[in-house]
């Protein structure tokens, strides 16, 4: 008996999943880059538009290509539907944004990454709609920033950089209580390890660029959730507004997300690795990883996610000019403000991702001028072991 695609395993739905054959029967995702379609008929042009017959109209909402790759992303969350963007910015300003209107509030925790602190501090309240930071890790402040007004609450689990996980399951009964939606960054845990809609989280956004992609090759986003959310919310908004991802990018995407499972069970392996060695170091002065069991919410972890991370955060000894020599000295592992890539990428986010921060709430966030995150790549692990020691040893 033949299974639905629903009940294969992630491996299986990241291959096959959503793939659309033209009459050629090819192997390979097809490619459609085309701006628009034509019609055989006016009446057959005027029942597309008014939604009476299926197909693809313009492709700044609809193409082939991009359907495929929200198709897969669908089966492979567990989602009912989702729209895709040209970036992971795009998705998050997008799934915040779309739903509001002047006199909500949203409640967000204070450990975001620089440009999602960005769109709940400076861009929300210019178009009068009011927002308000708590600590994460702490159920009592989101619980006390409830307000009747509240629409939404927003948060990244594992955060960035410093990979606190939060309590997702309490956090959506408290926005559920409060008659608001849970929206999730999953892009540091990715879907492999983490599945927050079966958390109870009400939509799922991820920057498409890190793992999905994981080759440093493109951009993308995605929103994933509901049918009624994506319809109500989503879907004429991004049709109307259009941060639209490409055809090409979205086979990129595609492509890309054959290759996810392997990557990052791989990665997450030279991660746990990287972690226990440096653990032990004499110029580290903290480290953080969400498979350790001296991680602050290593009971967490094993309650919400199915495995570690693909990062590891530590702190050098020493402060920025030795985090910076450090830096420095790598050969193998390259200063970049990205992850997920395939090559191991190092981040100084005290001046890269989250400079714009005051250094008092950098201090609040654990983000001290020695801390690097680390994104492990696709390389041996023991030579990035022995690439990072000897860059230690230089600190």
């Amino acid at each position: 008996m033949s299974k639905s695609p629903a009940n294969y395993r992630p491996e299986t739905r990241l291959v096959h999943s959503g793939t659309l054959r033209s009459q050629y029967g090819e192997t390979s995702e097809a490619l459609f880059l085309t701006q628009g379609y034509v019609y055989s008929s006016a009446e057959e042009c005027e029942a597309r538009f008014k939604g009476e017959d299926p197909g693809f109209i313009y492709s700044r909402y609809s193409n082939p290509t991009i359907a495929m790759f929200e198709r897969r992303m669908i089966e492979l969350e567990g989602a009912e539907a989702a729209r895709s963007a040209a970036t992971g910015m795009a998705a998050v300003t997008t799934a915040i944004l779309a739903p509001l209107k002047a006199g909500d509030h949203v409640v967000a925790s204070r450990a975001l990454f620089g440009s999602c602190l960005y769109v709940i501090q400076d861009l929300l309240p210019r178009y009068g709609i009011e927002t308000t930071l708590v600590d994460g890790a702490n159920l009592d402040e989101w619980q006390r920033a409830v307000k009747p007004n509240t629409k939404t609450f927003f948060l990244e689990s594992p955060t960035n950089p410093t990979l606190d996980v939060l309590d997702i399951p309490s956090i959506a009964e408290i926005a559920h209580k409060g008659g608001a939606r849970l929206v999730v960054d999953n892009v540091f845990a990715t879907p492999i390890w983490q599945s927050p809609l079966a958390l109870g989280a009400d939509v799922v956004v991820y920057s498409a660029t890190k793992h999905i992609d994981g080759q440093g090759r493109c951009l993308g986003g995605i929103i994933l959730s509901s049918e009624a959310f994506i319809a109500e919310h989503i879907h004429n908004f991004m049709r109307q507004t259009g941060p639209s991802i490409s055809p090409f990018n979205a086979w990129v995407l595609l492509k890309g997300l054959e290759t996810l499972g392997v990557r990052v069970r791989a990665q997450t392996d030279t991660a746990a690795r990287i972690a226990d060695v440096l653990a032990s170091h004499p110029k580290i002065a903290r480290l953080i990883y969400p498979g350790r069991e001296d991680h602050p919410q290593a009971a967490l972890v094993r309650k919400q996610m199915r495995g570690g991370s693909t990062l590891v955060g530590f702190e050098v000894k020493g402060g920025k000019a030795a985090a910076f020599r450090v830096l420095n000295e790598l050969k193998l592992a390259k200063i970049s403000n990205n992850l997920g890539d395939a090559k191991s990428l190092v981040t100084h986010p005290a001046t890269t991702t989250h400079q714009r921060l005051k250094p008092e709430d950098r201090a609040a966030l654990g983000i001290s001028e020695g801390f690097i995150r680390f994104s492990a790549g696709l390389e041996h692990a023991d030579d990035l072991i022995e690439d990072l020691t000897a860059a230690l040893e230089k600190a």
